[in-house]
């Protein structure tokens, strides 16, 4: 081999994709390139030099990608690409001519592919064809193998909550006719040494569940006829999921429920049964235990200690590599199942369960808790959505309610949820409303408020009930997404807003960094994403409140691509598994934000970083071009 190879293959070594080809691949793609040199301010690459002709790799000097549309800063650079990183992917892969101009930042060398060679390269290199065609996703994967090595030595052999519980079932459910004497059903569970007895019809169509804590509270305490049928003695609320549902699903199940198994249904009929041991037999921390732990927790202390054992659970995930999305899942949930607590408690405490105002009574998650999208570091977003009783006038109700919401907040932030600094709490008489109040608020933002009083309620669109009358909430949701989606000077002014938070992509340097050269991942990273999914669901009549699922229910109805969809998505979820990162190590040394520095990144999440960004700024450039700004 040539030294003038072994020097590029040394290059290439260090990059992505080309870290991953086979080497007689990569070699084939180094004897096919030459070098090209670009002074600085050249054009490489336009929309008006047609289809693109080659596939470029900076080896040296720095590439800027100009698109007006994007308005990403007061010059019209967009993106950056330093040493190592590649283009136009998109334009090549479509045989058509790039979006953007791309320019020599400064003097430039790039290794350059003729198009021809580089579809030949994607036709005998797996890794390279799957790099170019899920670029970010790809990126996305090599990081995720990084942050698993980084948490193996605390939690080596969990059980992967990705997996279709059609994988994990263990053998073959056993079951029994309904009317079988219980003392038969408990002798063929002997024998079969199992901890369940399913009692299932001719059809197979499952009808209860005898489980060993049934056996005990059941059977063994109150000595009952052990003739009986033992449907009799049957837990008969059953909790199902279909094969191809993801064992998280099950977990999540269990965690709410506080179940300890869940059925496996095909088509009515019964095909396996999953129980929280074949989940987290090995993981310390188990759901369905934390999940039991709060519903009957009676004092702060257990609840803070409920909230210790989330923040494990987190922990314990991310060992074995849950996806940002499914992680952010759980931590809301344990923290819905906390925060419902906390209110059930104080309004058995304050004489109000069993009267009309409790009947009337919901509280609303708001900000990232109501988009099911929390991670360790959060403060409380909370409000109140109250029905009036007859007799009673709306502030009657909100002078008896605040005193209890005074206290809620309160306990809540015993337990690890800081008061909201901005008062944007159930506790402020400005967000404990009847349905008509919140009715006629939303009416004045999105009629007649101005671009600064529309940036301050944002948070107010994303509320879910947690707790009391949820149909209230549903009612309101409904309502909004009817009389949002009619007002197009509401929309362009929420636009307007969104575009003001700009992804902070440098021109000279990777990221414009802030105060102790920081970016604030929340801020600058994930609400870019927020504020245009919620824009995008708001006009699209879409009532779910999670960025996610709003990006994936709006695409129809706003002409949006799947490929443009997915790239969003991954982008935010890489931004999210930086958080959930840093708020992890940051808590052991008691300290909670979301600023970090780039540099103290690996290389590999450096650039993913930026590719996320950059993604930021073309869904703000979707944006923009949709409002017209």
């Amino acid at each position: 081999m040539s030294m003038i190879h072994s020097s590029q293959l040394t290059f290439f070594a260090a990059h992505a994709p080309f870290d991953r080809m086979e080497p007689a691949h990569l070699l084939w793609m180094i004897e096919h390139m030459k070098m090209g040199y670009y002074a600085a301010g050249e054009i490489i690459v336009s929309p008006e030099q047609g289809a693109v002709d080659r596939f470029l790799v900076i080896k040296q000097g720095m590439v800027h990608g100009e698109q007006n549309v994007a308005h990403a800063s007061d010059a019209d650079t967009w993106l950056e690409l330093a040493e190592g990183e590649c283009f136009p992917l998109g334009a090549l892969l479509a045989n058509r001519s790039v979006a953007s101009i791309y320019r020599a930042g400064a003097d430039a060398f790039c290794y350059e592919l003729p198009v021809a060679d580089f579809h030949a390269l994607i036709g005998m290199s797996a890794a390279f064809r799957d790099f170019c065609t899920r670029r970010i996703a790809n990126l996305l994967e090599h990081s995720k193998q990084v942050i698993q090595a980084q948490y193996s030595n605390s939690s080596v052999e969990q059980q992967s909550l990705a997996s279709p519980l059609s994988g994990i079932i263990r053998r073959a459910p056993v079951t029994c006719a309904p009317d079988t004497p219980v003392r038969q059903a408990l002798e063929v569970m002997r024998e079969q040494r199992i901890g369940s007895m399913i009692a299932a019809d001719a059809d197979g169509h499952p009808l209860g569940i005898l489980t060993l804590h049934d056996v005990r509270d059941r059977i063994a305490i109150p000595q009952i006829d052990l003739d009986q049928p033992v449907i009799n003695v049957m837990s008969t609320q059953l909790s199902s999921l279909p094969p191809q549902a993801l064992a998280h699903e099950a977990a999540l199940m269990m965690a709410k429920q506080g179940f300890r198994h869940v059925l496996v249904v095909e088509h009515g009929k019964l095909v396996g049964l999953v129980s929280e041991k074949d989940l987290f037999a090995l993981q310390r921390v188990g759901l369905r235990q934390i999940g039991s732990a709060i519903r009957h927790a009676e004092t702060v202390e257990m609840l803070q200690q409920s909230g210790a054992d989330i923040r494990r659970m987190a922990h314990n995930m991310m060992a074995q590599g849950v996806a940002p999305e499914q992680l952010t899942q759980f931590i809301s949930t344990f923290n819905d199942l906390l925060t419902a607590r906390v209110v059930e408690l104080e309004c058995k405490a304050s004489g109000l369960v069993g009267t009309p105002l409790h009947d009337g009574l919901c509280w609303l998650a708001l900000g990232s808790e109501g988009r099911f999208e929390q991670t360790l570091n959060t403060d409380q977003d909370n409000a109140i959505l109250f029905t009036v009783p007859e007799g009673m006038d709306a502030e009657q109700v909100r002078a008896k309610l605040l005193p209890v919401a005074r206290r809620i907040n309160e306990t809540l932030a015993l337990c690890d949820f800081p008061l909201c600094k901005g008062e944007i709490m159930a506790s402020n008489p400005k967000w404990c409303m009847s349905l008509e109040e919140w009715k006629r608020a939303f009416s004045a933002w999105i009629s007649g408020g101005s671009p600064e009083s529309l940036l301050h309620a944002s948070i107010f669109f994303d509320f879910r009930a947690l707790y009391g009358a949820h149909a209230l909430a549903d009612d309101l949701r409904s309502w909004l997404a009817r009389v949002a989606g009619e007002n197009s000077r509401f929309l362009h002014m929420m636009a307007e807003n969104a575009l003001r938070n700009r992804p902070p992509l440098g021109v000279v340097r990777d990221f414009v960094v802030g105060k102790g050269n920081t970016l604030d991942l929340k801020l600058n990273g994930i609400t870019p994403f927020v504020d245009a999914a919620r824009i995008f669901s708001l006009a699209a009549g879409v009532t779910q409140t999670n960025t996610i699922q709003r990006l994936r229910s709006s695409a129809a109805k706003m002409n949006l691509h799947a490929s443009e969809i997915d790239a969003w998505i991954d982008a935010l979820l890489f931004i999210q598994v930086l958080r959930l990162r840093h708020h992890d190590e940051a808590h052991e040394q008691g300290t909670l934000d979301n600023l970090i520095d780039p540099e103290k990144l690996n290389e590999l999440d450096r650039r993913i970083l930026k590719e996320a960004f950059r993604q930021a700024r073309k869904l703000q450039a979707r944006l923009a071009l949709e409002y017209h700004l």
